[in-house]
C-alpha cells in the first residue's frame, strides 16, 4: 500500500499544462523581440544594465556579495543536486521520477545552449567592467538552470515550504546578480527565468502522455524501498 504523502508525477502533470503554457507566452515574445531588434526593449536593457553598472563600481560590497552569490548558485551546482537527486531516487526504486529529473535537466541546458547559438545575442560591453563571461547573452544560463534546478525539487517535494522560499529567492538573486555584474542584459535573466519554468511543466507532460512516469515517489519518512 502507497503512504498518503507519496508524490505522483502523474498527478502534477495536468497543473502543468496551465503552467508551461503561461511563460512560454512571454519567453517568446521576448526572443522575437530580441531576434527582431526591438529599440524600446534594448533601450530598456540598456539603461537599466547602466543604471546596475554605476551601482556596482560605486559599491563594492554590493559587487562583491553579487560575485558570491552568481558563483554559489552557478549551474553546474544544480546540475550536481540533480545528479544526487536521481542517484537518491534510484536507490529508493523511483526510478521513472529519476529519469524525469535527469531528461529536464539536460533538455533544459541543451535547449538554453541551442537558443544561444541561434539568437546569437552579445553580452553587455562595459568601459570598465566588474566581472567578465564567455559565449553568448540569450537567455541567461545561469537564470535557467536556478529555475530548473529549484522547480525539479519543488514538483517532487511541494510539501517542504522552504522550497517554495529558495524557488522564489535563489533565481531572482541569480538573475539579479547577472545584471548587476554586467554580464546579461535584463531581458536574458527574465527569458531565462521563463524557461527554467517552462521546461519541467513540459516534460512532465510528456512524460505523461507516453506512461512512463506511474510510479509514484514514497516519501523520505516512509525509509529506503527493498
Amino acid at each position: 500500500m502507497q503512504p498518503d504523502n507519496d508524490i505522483s508525477l502523474e498527478a502534477r502533470a495536468g497543473a502543468a499544462a496551465t503552467v508551461a503554457i503561461l511563460p512560454l507566452v512571454p519567453f517568446a515574445l521576448l526572443a522575437a523581440l530580441v531576434l527582431g531588434g526591438w529599440g524600446p526593449l534594448h533601450s530598456f536593457d540598456r539603461s537599466v544594465t547602466g543604471r546596475l553598472h554605476e551601482a556596482a563600481l560605486d559599491s563594492t560590497a554590493l559587487t562583491t556579495a553579487m560575485t558570491w552569490w552568481t558563483n554559489i548558485f552557478q549551474p553546474n551546482v544544480f546540475r550536481l543536486a540533480a545528479l544526487l537527486l536521481v542517484i537518491w531516487l534510484v536507490r529508493r526504486g523511483a526510478r521513472r521520477p529519476a529519469v524525469w529529473v535527469a531528461v529536464t535537466m539536460v533538455a533544459g541546458g541543451l535547449l538554453g545552449g541551442l537558443l544561444k547559438l541561434l539568437i546569437n545575442r552579445d553580452r553587455p560591453e562595459l568601459l570598465e567592467p566588474v566581472a567578465r563571461a564567455v559565449g553568448y547573452a540569450f537567455p541567461s544560463g545561469h537564470a535557467l538552470n536556478a529555475a530548473l534546478g529549484i522547480a525539479v525539487f519543488v514538483v517532487l517535494f511541494p510539501h517542504l515550504r522552504l522550497l517554495w522560499v529558495a524557488a522564489v529567492l535563489i533565481p531572482l538573486g541569480t538573475a539579479a546578480s547577472r545584471v548587476v555584474l554586467g554580464v546579461h542584459w535584463t531581458s536574458d535573466v527574465v527569458a531565462g527565468l521563463l524557461l527554467g519554468a517552462v521546461v519541467p511543466a513540459i516534460t512532465l507532460l510528456v512524460f505523461r502522455r507516453i506512461g512512463s512516469v506511474q510510479r509514484p515517489l514514497t516519501s523520505v519518512r516512509s525509509g529506503p524501498t527493498g
